[in-house]
């Protein structure tokens, strides 16, 4: 991720979405001694005023999240949220090389969460979804996502 960010892939601003004392922190633990500027190549700058629900994101990781380190979780989950702010696939706009390590990603650091997604739903969709439920919204209007005419959208291969 942190490759792809540093040549301007994927859609993660300044810092990786992450707060500059964040990011800091972050850098000092596993990047000592490499220099890392904190600014996106790519000129981005995190819009976070077009999310209202980044508290919501946050805050339903956070409940998932696992028993490792609560402040490596932490920031997985702000970059996690700064991710959501892409138009492409979740594990595109991180700038991984493919779902398969978003998956892994998400079961490592959000263990509970992950394994509520039991029918491989995109993740991106998926994290929204779980908002959604959590505040009684039924967004989707068929009954269940197999007859759903829209399931290729939500379940379809992202490769």
């Amino acid at each position: 991720m942190l490759a792809s960010w540093c040549v301007g892939e994927g859609v993660l601003p300044d810092f990786l979405g992450l707060e500059p004392k964040q990011f800091r922190a972050l850098q000092a633990r596993y990047f000592k001694g490499i220099r890392i500027t904190g600014r996106a190549t790519s000129g981005r700058r995190p819009d976070f005023s077009r999310m209202l629900e980044r508290e919501d994101l946050l805050g339903m990781l956070m409940a998932h999240a696992g028993t490792a380190d609560r402040e490596e979780t932490h920031w997985i989950a702000g970059i996690l949220v700064a991710g959501c702010l892409g138009d492409d696939h979740l594990w595109q706009d991180l700038g991984l090389w493919s779902r398969v390590e978003l998956s892994g990603l998400i079961a490592h650091n959000f263990p509970t969460l992950a394994a509520k997604n039991t029918q491989d739903m995109k993740w991106k969709k998926f994290l929204y979804k779980q908002l959604c439920e959590a505040e009684g919204i039924r967004a989707c209007r068929a009954p269940s996502c197999e007859v759903c005419v829209d399931y290729r959208v939500c379940f379809g291969p992202e490769e």
